[in-house]
């Protein structure tokens, strides 16, 4: 064998090597960077951006549509629920209807504390439009957790002073939507994440 095949043969060696290692190397712990916006890019290291659901179609369907506000949730999370009101006909329609879960954790006599969550079916180009819009007029942080793209912000509410914000998740033509005041159980989205797709 000659010192040049030899050489290249060497070199092939080496580089199937990088490639083996950099399969391997550790996926962080699922806190990405927040971003400026969503995108539909599955390019990776292409952007920066969030990429939205990645199920082949994105369309309504995908995934099962819950039916019922309590089985979405954890034990745990609907231990810190214990004592607050679940849709209360005073807020309107809630529950299942059609292609929308309702879920309205709210006390009647209360001002301001709040937990309202719809989930809904909503193909990917909606959706799309959706975050990047709350990106761009509102302030919003996006990152990809759980295989699909999550949008959060939190604000003072002004009238009260307490934590008020809103999470919205998407994945497989499913829109999760959560708006908040003075309400906000620890693992809540999670929990629901994990009910819905796990």
């Amino acid at each position: 064998m000659t010192r040049l095949r030899v050489r290249t043969l060497a070199l092939a060696v080496a580089v199937a090597g990088i490639v083996v290692l950099a399969g391997c190397a550790p996926e962080g712990d699922g806190q990405a960077t927040p971003s400026t916006a969503p995108t539909t890019s599955q390019t990776p290291g292409a952007s920066a951006s969030p990429a939205l659901s990645p199920s082949p179609s994105g369309s309504p369907g995908s995934s099962a549509l819950p039916t019922d506000c309590r089985s979405i949730l954890s034990a745990s999370v609907l231990a810190e629920l214990a004592g607050v009101s679940l849709n209360d006909p005073s807020f309107g329609p809630s529950g299942a209807r059609g292609d929308t879960l309702t879920c309205i954790w709210r006390d009647p006599a209360a001002d301001t504390t709040s937990l309202v969550t719809t989930i809904t079916r909503m193909s990917s180009g909606p959706a799309l439009d959706l975050l990047n819009g709350l990106v761009a007029s509102d302030g919003f942080t996006c990152f990809t957790p759980d295989k699909g793209t999550r949008c959060e912000k939190t604000f003072q509410n002004p009238t009260y002073g307490t934590t008020d914000g809103r999470t919205l998740f998407y994945r497989e033509g499913l829109l999760i939507d959560t708006s908040y005041s003075n309400l906000a159980p620890s693992g809540y989205t999670s929990s629901i994440i994990e009910r819905v797709f796990g």
